[in-house]
């Protein structure tokens, strides 16, 4: 009669233990946040905080010595393990903070560094920053966490994970490597900062084994890590399968915000923080434009410059932080009014009801008018900087086309890649177009040439470009010559097609604001149904503003935007409060 009741003990005993080992070893495989601190109340003190705001994705390691610490890193290393921050006391006995992260950092160099002081040493600091590239110098007391350490190490943490590569089990795609649906793919998952793995059919044997497992499957081939196989996926397909929202939580928002460009995120981080209810909706992922940028060096506040997925990535957690709901990809096909609301339509057929509007569409480069043109895009001839093709550009002449600032980016980002990187421009130099600090660059790294007065007027090849026919203006020649990828980035042409006859645009399709809706001597739009003239940014439909490229006279520039969808969210209180 025994026996069963202790048959059923083992069974259970062995079956915790079981799943003891596995919450062991996912615990194994979190990443490591470091304490170190002599003081044994300061180091309880931070290891408490650091598991009760990190402990669900991190494992948090405390050492009451360098040496101890130094143990811990050599037993990581052995492991494989990868310390995600270090959070370093500047004052101990053996050995200075700034001195264990030297040593630190030159075993795990992507680790993020904190130096903890009680004292206001600025020599410790500058030595800190110059010697092992300190990313934060936090003075003690940190009380309240959630004020003083929390958001400094959610930044620190975010930027370790954007570039964090672990043992890869996760998505592949299977295609070729130079095509249109296989570039579309790799796009999508780019710009919403998704890691995959590419594997080229012409020389992967991994990847025939996939298209084997799927006779008669049209490529590209995504494989997700649950074994799931999508076969030429679109952009929706791809969304739901990431689950990426992309159906609104209510039917009316007080703001909603069409385009998260560097305008729209902008507009998006304020209105949330100002208590509005907030919706965000983008046609493919956040960033715009300038999300798909190498590297903005202009950019206030970040002298190293930053790249356009870091800009866009940080201020999408920033504006979903403040309870902005972002919904991609997700199409708007219609503006129709309903006063005092506005009713947005989207491909599905969804409406979503909004007191207020912001238009921040943005723009998307010219076509190239040129025969072959339109049979080589994404098979070699790209609009935009497309940085997810890098790889693909290796040891590869690559040919630049524009003179703006864009243009002089993706030139420097592709020569790190490319045996030589060719800029093609109509004018006769980047003087008038393209900013000095970008044209010193252009001028210093050996591997880019600049000619001007050239423009491309042909291209032909097989199944993706090989050849270009360049036109010089000056000589009058036509030259042919060999390339297997082209970046264009010429003339703008804004997204507003599913406006026409709703706000008023200027002959080039971008939305008039402000004071350029009035005309032949003051006289109101004749849509418009208010007393007073719209405010600065407001179109020509009371409640509905423009900010950044879509906007007529606009500056096109990454600060501008961001200033004006900040000053849009200003508009929209004093419409809101005086209509």
């Amino acid at each position: 009669m025994s026996a069963a009741p202790e048959s059923a003990t083992a069974t259970a005993t062995a079956t915790a233990a079981a799943h003891g080992a596995a919450a062991e070893r996912a615990e194994s495989r979190k990443p490591v946040i470091l304490a170190v601190d002599d003081d044994p109340q300061v180091l309880r003190a931070v290891r408490r905080d650091l598991r009760s705001a990190y402990g669900d994705r991190y494992r948090v390691l405390g050492a009451s010595s360098a040496a101890d610490a130094l143990k811990i890193l050599d037993s990581l290393d052995e492991r494989g393990h990868d310390p995600a921050l270090f959070l370093v006391d500047q004052r101990m006995p053996d050995v200075t903070g700034v001195e264990f992260l030297l040593e630190a950092v030159s075993r795990f160099p992507d680790a993020r560094r904190v130096l903890l002081t009680a004292y206001a040493e600025t020599d410790a600091a500058i030595t800190a920053i110059n010697r092992v590239r300190l990313d934060y110098y936090l003075l003690k007391p940190w009380d309240p966490p959630h004020e003083r350490l929390f958001p400094v190490l959610d930044d620190l943490l975010s930027d370790w994970l954007a570039t964090y590569r672990p043992a890869y089990d996760g998505i592949i795609v299977a295609g070729h490597l130079v095509s249109p649906g296989t570039h579309a793919v790799r796009d999508f998952f780019t710009r919403n900062g998704q890691p995959f793995r590419f594997l080229n059919v012409e020389r992967d044997p991994e990847a025939l084994t996939l298209i084997a497992a799927q006779p008669g499957a049209a490529l590209p081939l995504v494989r997700f890590p649950d074994g799931a196989v999508l076969s030429a996926p679109s952009d929706t397909e791809l969304a739901q399968r990431l689950g990426l929202a992309t159906t609104a939580s209510r039917p009316h928002y007080e703001c909603v915000i069409v385009g998260a460009g560097p305008a729209g995120l902008a507009a998006g981080v304020y209105s949330a923080s100002e208590g509005l209810s907030t919706l965000m909706l983008d046609s493919r992922a956040p960033g715009g434009q300038a999300g798909t940028s190498s590297l903005i060096e202009n950019y206030l506040g970040f002298p190293s410059g930053l790249s356009g997925g870091d800009l866009t990535r940080r201020a999408t957690i920033q504006a979903s932080r403040f309870g902005a709901e972002i919904l991609h990809p997700v199409e708007v096909v219609s503006l129709t009014r309903d006063d005092p609301a506005k009713i947005l339509t989207l491909a599905d057929g969804t409406e979503i009801s909004a007191e207020t509007v912001l238009l921040a569409t943005g723009v998307s480069y010219n076509r190239l008018e040129a025969p072959g043109a339109d049979r080589f895009e994404g098979a070699g001839l790209y609009y935009g900087a497309a940085t997810t093709e890098s790889s693909a550009c290796i040891s590869q002449h690559v040919f630049i086309v524009g003179g703006a600032n864009s243009a002089g980016q993706a030139a420097v980002h592709f020569a790190k890649y490319a045996a030589r990187v060719t800029i093609l421009v109509r004018a006769e130099s980047l003087d008038a177009s393209m900013s000095r600090y970008l044209i010193d660059e252009i001028d210093r790294t050996p591997n880019i040439e600049v000619k001007v007065r050239t423009t491309v007027v042909r291209l032909d090849g097989e199944e993706h470009l090989e050849e270009l026919t360049l036109h010089d203006a000056t000589t009058g020649e036509d030259t042919r010559v060999p390339a297997r990828f082209m970046f264009t980035f010429i003339g703008a042409r804004p997204h507003t097609d599913w406006l026409s006859g709703v706000v008023e645009r200027d002959e080039y399709g971008f939305v008039l604001t402000g004071s350029d809706l009035i005309a032949n001597g003051g006289e109101l739009p004749a849509e418009w149904s208010l007393e007073r003239a719209p405010y600065p940014l407001e179109t020509s439909v009371p409640g509905v503003f423009a900010a950044g490229d879509v906007r007529a006279h606009s500056v096109k520039r990454v600060a501008s935007g961001v200033g004006e969808g900040a000053m849009a969210v200003s508009l929209i209180h004093r419409y809101r409060s005086m209509g």
